[in-house]
């Protein structure tokens, strides 16, 4: 009887990472499609605006210490990685090696963690503009254009977390 409550709590956890998952893909389709600041527009480009869209909902869940912040963030990161190995195989890349490229991008994914500016409730544009810097995503000179829009992404994911 007792174990029927915490797998409902649980699966209540992972249906708010699911949402939650839902907007980074839109958001992050939105970023791609709206702008032309990126080198490229390929996996590769669609993976870094993923990870700083999943980033800053990592870190804003421990930042407000949204509950149960722990189980949602680690169903996020499954839900990542199950995606990054769906996409993968949709990709042509078999079983013998998914596992290796899916352990790069993860590590590509932590690297960017490490990265992040650490005061996540006081991003401001240079922040941004400095975090876009470390990697070869966008354009000669417009990285200041790319810290808007990701600023202005990351005021409206926070102002959702001050209202609940």
């Amino acid at each position: 009887m007792i174990l029927h409550y915490f797998k409902g709590k649980e699966n209540k956890d992972k249906q708010l990472a699911q949402n939650f998952y839902k907007k980074i893909l839109y958001l992050s389709n939105s970023i791609l499609n709206k702008n032309s600041f990126f080198k490229v527009s390929n996996y590769n480009t669609s993976f870094e605006i993923v990870s700083i869209i999943l980033i800053i909902y990592i870190k804003l869940n421990i930042k407000f210490n949204f509950k149960n912040y722990k189980n949602i963030n680690e169903h996020l990161i499954n839900i990542f990685v199950l995606d990054l190995d769906d996409s993968l195989r949709s990709k042509g890349i078999g079983d013998m090696s998914i596992g290796k490229y899916v352990k790069s991008y993860i590590k590509k994914f932590y690297f960017r963690l490490s990265k992040f500016p650490y005061e996540i409730e006081k991003i401001e544009e240079n922040d941004f503009l400095n975090y876009l810097q470390n990697f070869e995503l966008i354009t000669n000179k417009r990285h200041i254009e790319a810290a808007k829009v990701f600023l202005k992404v990351y005021n409206d994911i926070l102002s959702s977390y001050k209202t609940k």
